[in-house]
Order: structure tokens, then C-alpha cells, then sequence
């Protein structure tokens, strides 16, 4: 992923709201990276038909702040896969409410596992 607007739709979308953020009106990392988490699931548990728990966090940035209001959109792509394992990097532009203009507020990777039923790491079906 780089600094432009990723193709196509975002995993998710979601709007800054004042109880995610801080006395500046500015949105909690927090509330981005379980954002993020979220987008990630959404994309490795299509890709694996199952469940796909977050077991790592990685290369986290955040270079603009999103304000309350705020239109955000999560990109998320899978960007390598093991035998049960996904690594899904994830971009997060935001959009202020009433304009056209997005930048990019954080990026980072989660790797996730594919589990069975039995809450078994299961492999990745092709």
C-alpha cells in the first residue's frame, strides 16, 4: 500500500465520534487500531471461510490525526498468507465531513489464524 487512495471499497467505514476522542476533539489511537482489527478480521475470515482471531500487531504509523466527524475508511488487503496464518495490511484514510480531500491517517499489519470448529489452527483453504 502507498500514499495513494487505495482501489476499490474500503473493508469498513465509520465515522469519528466524540466518545472516541480526546478533550481536542481528536479520535483515540485506540479506537483506530481496534478499527483496524476489525477491518482485518472482516477480509481474513472471507478469505478463510471461518474465524480468523488477531495473534499479532505490527509496524503501526500514525501521520494524520482524525478529528471528531470525521468519515474514516479502513483499505485492507491480504498481503501474505502461511498455512493457517494471514498477514493483512491495513491503511486508514480519513475525509473531513463536509470536503472532498482524504490523506492517510495510520497503516499497519495483523497477522491472523484460520481456526476450525475445534478452536484448532485449520489451514488455509485455496
Amino acid at each position: 500500500m502507498n500514499d495513494l487512495l487505495p482501489a476499490g471499497a474500503p473493508a469498513i467505514r465509520a465515522t469519528g465520534m466524540a466518545a472516541d476522542a480526546n478533550p481536542y476533539g481528536k479520535i483515540f489511537v485506540g479506537w483506530l487500531m481496534g478499527q483496524m482489527a476489525l477491518a482485518a478480521g472482516s477480509v481474513a475470515s472471507r478469505h478463510c471461510r471461518g474465524r480468523a482471531p488477531v495473534v499479532a500487531a505490527d509496524g503501526f504509523s500514525f501521520t494524520a490525526p482524525v478529528s471528531i466527524g470525521d468519515e474514516v475508511s479502513f483499505f485492507a488487503e491480504i498481503v501474505a498468507t502461511g498455512r493457517t496464518s494471514m498477514t493483512v495490511a491495513v491503511e486508514v484514510w480519513r475525509r473531513d465531513r463536509h470536503g472532498e480531500g482524504s490523506a492517510r491517517a495510520a497503516k499497519g499489519s495483523f497477522t491472523l489464524v484460520s481456526m476450525g470448529e475445534d478452536d484448532r489452527p485449520s489451514p488455509l483453504v485455496s
